[in-house]
């Protein structure tokens, strides 16, 4: 009668990948769990989606406007979803679109006054819900996990596809 096969004792190597794998699912729970905080928060105060608040972010950053194709690399997203967005956005008067001198098949889109003043109001709120939702982190552990983050952000763009 042979004995059953047992499991080798996790190598160093193993562990460490095991651990890599944990960071991984951790981060990604992390994120998924202040974006529906936030997602829930901007609904139910501003009757507004994430998406959109994006997308205005992008604007206010850049109040000259930008094209279509800009703002879709900018959110990472396809050209009909901004499309969608900027063309519910333009019927509610909180974006606006103007023809592109330069090239006549394009326009460069840009926040309202009214779009400035609703996006003013929700990036105020927004930022006080981020703050409220990292104050289980003090000072020196959220500078901490910064730290980390940015040399991991550095190790990651140093690799290629």
């Amino acid at each position: 009668m042979s004995t059953p096969a047992t499991a080798s004792p996790p190598t160093d190597a193993r562990a460490e990948e095991h651990e890599a794998l944990r960071v991984w699912l951790r981060l990604l729970t992390c994120t998924n769990l202040v974006e529906a905080q936030l997602r829930t928060r901007l609904r139910t105060s501003f009757e507004s989606t994430l998406p959109r608040f994006d997308l205005m972010a992008q604007l206010d950053r850049h109040p000259e406007g930008l094209k279509m194709s800009e703002l879709s690399r900018l959110l990472m997203v396809t050209g009909g979803n901004v499309t969608g967005l900027t063309d519910k956005l333009a019927e509610e008067g909180l974006v606006e679109r103007r023809d592109d001198p330069r090239d006549r098949r394009s326009f460069t889109v840009m926040l309202t006054p009214e779009g400035k003043r609703q996006f003013g109001a929700m990036a105020h709120e927004h930022e006080q819900w981020v703050v409220g939702l990292f104050a289980g982190l003090d000072h020196a552990e959220k500078r901490q996990m910064l730290k980390l983050l940015d040399r991991l952000k550095v190790h990651l763009s140093t690799i290629s596809d």
